[in-house]
């Protein structure tokens, strides 16, 4: 599959911010372009530290730019990367993502155009979402 021409903003978007990716320990830069309901689109790239715990995925560098300017509703997110297959996000994105979009379509694009989708509900199937936490 291609990714659908509708959304090839999103794939410049997500290969924009992954030329600027900071991997200089994995040498696995990754790019993500989070759409918002309304069309807004926020980019993020992968930022690794020496100390590995502390580096942020993509996805939720995108997510975390989306917030601090008031966005709360996602409808897609574009993830593109130099593997030879899509690469999907990773569990801590999902979850990180789930908290917004429940129904979010992921779409994963390799650097020959092909592009695995997934509905987030498909890569997480029981999330942990702000209801989990109703009986606290």
């Amino acid at each position: 599959m291609t990714l659908p021409s509708v959304h090839a903003h999103l794939r410049a978007a997500a290969d924009a911010a992954r030329a600027h990716a900071w991997a200089p320990y994995s040498h696995f830069p990754v790019g993500a372009a989070l759409e918002t309901e309304d069309g807004r689109v926020f980019a993020g790239c992968n930022v690794e530290n020496a100390s590995y715990p502390a580096g942020t995925c993509a996805e939720r560098v995108a997510l975390g730019t989306a917030i601090a300017a008031g966005a709360r509703r996602f409808v897609r997110v574009v993830i593109t990367s130099q593997q030879q297959d899509p690469t999907p996000p990773c569990g801590i994105c999902r979850q990180a993502l789930v908290e917004f979009a429940p129904a979010l379509e992921v779409f994963a694009v390799a650097p020959d155009g092909r592009t695995a989708r997934w509905s987030l509900a498909e890569l997480l199937p029981a999330p942990f979402t702000p209801a989990s936490l109703e009986n606290v």
